[in-house]
């Protein structure tokens, strides 16, 4: 079971550290843990858990204005990086073009990859979800070793409204029928609910927002899913 953590545009350095000794002092060595952190809070030091990068532009240096290069993550060892969320196409204006450059750089560098994808509610409303993931998923390689797949319904992020097991069981099954990739769910995840997400058949995770910003709170959802 996967446990990835989203801090977003949260934690300084200094909290962060505080952050990393209290998960890194308290999660089994086997577990597969990594927290999405902002840039400005890279650690180098070695925990049981993995650092994965929020955001990067597909380039190893160069003149792009207030980007993450492949440099900056390789000084800090980071092989794990979050692509297409929801906050970044939406709010960002990610296009599918600079997605698929991304994924694609990344498959060049051999990094563990979570893309994200997930439906607006009118999408949801409509019924119009399952083609709606298709296309999203149309842009990449889903044969990719090194790839997670994070169903997170836009809808049900930072709302306290998951989706139902029923919804998110559906979902997962009809990614399933595209890819061998792990699959992740994220959207309101927390330690009240947790258990029942980890026990859909094809949940193999979850990606967390809001319960994972403190170190306690996320230790605790892991605890109630049962590992």
């Amino acid at each position: 079971m996967k446990f990835y953590a989203n801090l977003k545009c949260n934690h300084t350095r200094a909290s962060f550290a505080k952050y990393a000794k209290i998960l890194n002092d308290k999660i089994d060595a086997n577990s597969d843990v990594c927290v999405f952190v902002p840039a400005s809070v890279f650690l180098d030091n070695e925990f049981k858990f993995s650092i994965g990068g929020q955001n990067f532009y597909p380039c190893e240096n160069g003149a792009f204005t207030g980007e993450i290069g492949k440099m900056h993550l390789d000084e800090f060892g980071i092989k794990h990086v979050l692509i297409g969320h929801s906050e970044r196409r939406e709010i960002l204006n990610e296009s599918d073009e600079l997605l698929r450059l991304k994924f694609d750089f990344a498959v060049k560098n051999g990094w563990n990859i979570t893309y994200c994808i997930g439906e607006n509610l009118a999408t949801y409303q409509d019924g119009k979800t399952k083609d709606f993931l298709r296309n999203q998923l149309s842009l990449i390689d889903l044969n990719y070793q090194n790839l997670a797949i994070a169903y997170e319904p836009i809808w049900a992020i930072g709302t306290g409204k998951s989706a139902s097991v029923d919804d998110i069981s559906q979902v997962l099954d009809f990614i399933r029928t595209l890819t061998h990739a792990p699959l992740l769910y994220g959207g309101s995840v927390n330690d009240k609910n947790i258990a029942e997400i980890a026990n859909i058949k094809e949940c193999g995770g979850v990606l967390v927002g809001g319960a994972s910003l403190d170190a306690e709170n996320f230790l605790n959802l892991i605890k109630n899913a049962g590992f």
